[in-house]
């Protein structure tokens, strides 16, 4: 499971972690075929020592990925990411693509699955590609 976000995402990114993290749960003895991976939109803040800490918190397994501005920008443009700063009083936000997409065993993208989907569709859709 691949999604695009950053570690100080008010409310997207924790919950599509956390949703994860269920998802692992109802897949049982299956997943570990999962791997969970958090791509940084916000590569400015988001160091390697934040994002190990921010992914582990929610499951040790999980790992981020973390490019300069242009690989990240490259990337995004591959999965069809939008991501953008977004300046606040203080500081700045970032808006992004809340999609998750799922790879099979042989490594391509099969599913892109929505933000709103329930832990109980995604593992029921990874179980379906996990058997193929």
């Amino acid at each position: 499971l691949v999604f695009f976000g950053f570690t100080q995402c008010p409310d997207v990114c924790p919950t599509a972690l956390s949703r994860a993290v269920e998802v692992r749960k109802l897949l049982g003895s299956d997943a570990d075929k999962v791997q969970v991976v958090l791509v940084t939109v916000d590569p400015e803040r988001d160091t390697p020592e934040v994002l190990r800490g921010y992914v582990t918190a929610f499951d040790p397994s999980f790992v981020a990925l973390r490019g300069d501005a242009s690989s990240t920008a490259a990337m995004a443009k591959e999965f069809k990411v939008f991501f953008q700063k977004v300046p606040t009083k203080s500081s700045y936000t970032m808006d992004h693509t809340a999609i998750t997409y799922a790879f099979d065993p042989k490594g391509r993208v099969r599913l892109a699955l929505r933000h709103e989907q329930s832990a109980v569709d995604v593992a029921a859709d990874l179980k379906m590609l996990l058997s193929n």
